[in-house]
């Protein structure tokens, strides 16, 4: 049974007549009876009965009509919701991020700027670790993340948000403040403040390190920045954080240059289809990306 077939039924149960009814859905009428009699076939009933002058509905034919009427008027009500939707007068935007964003993205001014334009779509924020929100986008419950990720799985689009140097952040009076081409043998020597394996700027530091085949000391692992800087700053351990986030922790904690650039890329990732190719799926994650690139 097609959306057409339906159309066609109430036309001619309206009109009572083929000529009109043909007439009233813009096809010949011989289109039309045969449109009828395959949906008779299907319900296996007669709908009309046909006189020379006039067309009646039979008993299944009038019990069938409502139900058609009713079918029509949610294919019309699920067409204003999509049309609303595309249109971002109303649906829904779930945003994942990874905990203490740098400051180069200010995501809640995104946001609000996003809700003064769309106010119709309701906007939800999720916080979490690069693991986690990657899945989330994998089954659906995230349209959009904004995560540090070394390597993107196949299946997840990603587009470079901001890359910044790693600095090296100590206690003011450390021997290490304020130093500069500090390499990563130095930074050996001492113990470590770091976030949970996963977190934050972790996987990019472990995997310098790795690459330089030098062994490290992790003393403290902890899951958000305020601790790590907390630690830091009473002398009990280095870290490495973006440049910028370390700037704006000063004078509480001290900043060295690091020799070797160790890039921390930000991305904002998604999933995407056939369809839309590299853009997602959702038109008000693809609305929210636009703002991103004037931020």
């Amino acid at each position: 049974m097609e959306l057409r077939h339906l159309q066609h039924f109430i036309a001619v149960a309206e009109e009572r007549h083929f000529t009109r009814a043909a007439q009233r859905v813009h096809i010949v009428q011989s289109a039309l009876s045969s449109s009828i009699r395959s949906l008779e076939d299907e319900l296996q009933a007669k709908l009309f009965v046909r006189s020379t002058r006039q067309v009646q509905l039979t008993p299944a034919g009038q019990a069938f009509l409502e139900k058609a009427r009713e079918a029509m008027r949610a294919i019309d009500t699920a067409r204003d919701i999509v049309a609303d939707v595309e249109g971002l007068r109303s649906g829904s935007l779930a945003i994942g991020t990874v905990h203490s964003l740098p400051a180069f993205l200010d995501l809640p001014s995104l946001i609000a700027r996003f809700h003064a334009t769309h106010p119709g779509v309701e906007v939800r924020l999720r916080q979490g670790d690069a693991p986690g929100l990657l899945e989330q986008l994998r089954t659906g419950r995230l349209d959009l993340a904004f995560l540090p990720l070394l390597d993107p799985p196949d299946n997840i689009v990603t587009g470079i948000v901001a890359c910044e140097d790693l600095a090296v952040v100590t206690a003011p009076g450390h021997p290490l403040a304020g130093r500069k081409d500090i390499t990563l043998a130095d930074l050996a020597r001492h113990s470590f403040v770091d976030f949970d394996i996963g977190w934050g700027t972790r996987p990019l530091v472990d995997r310098a390190f790795a690459q330089a085949g030098i062994t490290r000391r992790t003393a403290f692992e902890v899951t958000d920045l305020e601790t790590l800087v907390d630690l830091v700053a009473k002398g009990l351990g280095i870290a490495l954080l973006p440049d910028a986030l370390a700037e704006t922790r000063r004078p509480k904690i001290a900043i060295a240059e690091l020799g070797p650039e160790i890039c921390w890329e930000l991305v904002v990732a998604h999933t995407g289809d056939e369809t839309t190719g590299r853009l997602p799926v959702n038109g008000a994650a693809r609305a929210f990306l636009d703002l991103l690139e004037f931020q």
